[in-house]
C-alpha cells in the first residue's frame, strides 16, 4: 500500500530550531519525528512511500535515503516553495498514482493503526462515486479547543460540535487531478466541497495523538517518548 508523508513545512513556530534542521528531522524519544511516522506506517503494511519537501528538503533525503532501513521503498517531491497539503499531493500525483493512499503529516506522532485503514481503501477504491476522502479525527487538544470540522454518522460536515482533524487521511488520486501541480493549495477548506456532497467519511481516534508544533510540545512529546521501545 502507498502512502504520502507531508514533510515541506517550514516549522516557523518552531524557530530558531528549524533555521538549521527541518522540522521533520527534530528528535524526540531518540528519534526524528519523521522516522516515528515511518515506522508506524511500514507496520501497518504500507511500504511504498513518498515524502514531500521543501525548506532545507536535501536534509531529509540524506537523512532517509531510498528507505531500505526502514523496510521501505521512499521516493521524493521535491517543492520551491512549499505548496501547502492540496498543492503537495497534486505535485506528487504522478508519483503516487490511480490508487487511493494514505496521507499523513511528518510532524505527528500518534499511536493510530494504519493497518485500520485498508478496508477503507478498498472501499474508496472500488466506489470512488461514492466515497473520496476518509479522515482520521482526534478530540480537540487545549492549543486548538474550537476543532476544525463535525462528525455525524460517519460523514465529515460543518455541524458542531466540531472536532480536531488528525493530519491522517485517505484520499482518491482523483480529488487531486484537476489541480495545478505547481499552485499552492490548503486541503481547508478546498475540501469542504467535497464533504458537503457527502463524499468525506471520518473517524474518531481515541488514543495518543501529538502534533508538534512549538518547542514546549516537542519537550513534552521526548520527555513521554524517552525510554519507551519504539514501534
Amino acid at each position: 500500500m502507498k502512502a504520502i508523508v507531508l514533510a515541506a513545512g517550514r516549522g516557523a513556530r518552531l524557530r530558531p530550531l528549524t533555521d538549521v534542521t527541518p522540522k521533520p528531522l527534530l528528535r524526540a524519544g531518540g528519534r526524528a519525528l519523521v522516522e516515528w511516522q515511518l515506522a508506524a506506517l511500514v507496520a501497518g503494511g504500507f511500504t511504498d512511500l513518498i515524502v514531500n519537501h521543501a525548506h532545507l528538503g536535501s536534509q531529509i533525503v540524506e537523512a532517509l535515503g531510498d528507505g531500505s532501513r526502514f523496510g521501505a521503498r521512499i521516493g521524493y517531491s521535491a517543492e520551491f516553495p512549499a505548496l501547502e497539503t492540496a498543492g503537495g499531493i497534486a505535485r506528487a500525483l504522478p508519483m503516487i498514482g490511480s490508487e487511493p493512499f494514505v496521507a499523513v503529516s511528518a510532524d505527528i506522532h500518534s499511536g493510530f493503526d494504519y493497518a485500520s485503514l485498508a478496508p477503507v481503501i478498498e472501499d474508496i477504491a472500488r466506489r470512488p462515486d461514492k466515497r473520496l476522502a476518509h479522515l482520521v479525527l482526534v478530540g480537540n487538544p487545549a492549543w486548538h479547543a474550537e476543532g476544525d470540522m463535525g462528525l455525524e454518522h460517519g460523514l465529515i460536515t460543518r455541524a458542531k460540535p466540531w472536532l480536531t482533524y488528525g493530519n491522517i487521511a485517505v484520499f482518491h488520486p482523483r480529488l487531486f487531478a484537476p489541480l495545478d501541480p505547481n499552485a499552492s493549495l490548503r486541503l481547508f477548506p478546498w475540501m469542504y466541497g467535497f464533504a458537503e456532497q457527502g463524499l468525506v467519511t471520518g473517524e474518531l481516534f481515541h488514543g495518543a495523538w501529538d502534533n508538534v508544533g512549538t518547542e514546549a510540545q516537542l519537550a513534552a512529546l521526548d520527555r513521554r517518548l524517552s525510554g519507551k521501545m519504539r514501534p
